[in-house]
């Protein structure tokens, strides 16, 4: 059998705030929009720009710390697969969309580089959420990689 590889790596900033919801069975998912640039000049010396945009969810204790830190603005790197899911809606029509489901993310700004608020804009309370059920987790997997050092999230001083 041959082998096959599903991985992508994206850099880009938020659209839009994530969304955290919870499973029946108690486990988070957190989904938001990234957005992606690139630019190139033509044999002509003409410039152009083209942004993608993408579907980015990431689930459990990740989905958690992305709804905890993430804002519309924030530039990140995110690493995951591709996902496609399809299904019908009640009007009876076939629907489906691409995701990436991502399993890493690292924050490559600080937290006040985001989008530019109004100034009478005072910043969202962070709602409550519920508490991830325990599991037995490698100590590694409770730390937020901030570039070239690990810090726990409760380190963090935003």
């Amino acid at each position: 059998m041959a082998r096959s590889l599903n991985r992508v790596q994206l850099i880009g900033n938020l659209t839009r705030d994530p969304e955290l919801r919870y499973t029946p069975s108690g486990a988070a998912v957190c989904s938001f929009g990234l957005a992606t640039n690139r630019s190139w000049t033509t044999d002509a010396g003409e410039k152009h720009e083209d942004t993608e945009f993408h579907r980015l969810v990431a689930w459990n204790k990740l989905a958690e710390l992305c709804s905890q830190f993430l804002t519309k603005g924030r530039k990140i790197y995110a690493e995951g697969r591709l996902a496609t899911r399809n299904w019908t809606t009640q009007e009876g029509q076939q629907r489906s969309v691409t995701e990436v489901i991502i399993d890493n993310m690292i924050l490559l700004d600080s937290k006040g580089s985001g989008a530019p608020r109004d100034e009478d804009e005072q910043p969202a309370e962070a709602p409550s959420q519920k508490p991830a059920p325990k599991t037995k987790e490698k100590p590694e997997e409770d730390l937020v990689d901030m570039g070239d050092e690990e810090v726990p999230p409760d380190d963090i001083p935003f």
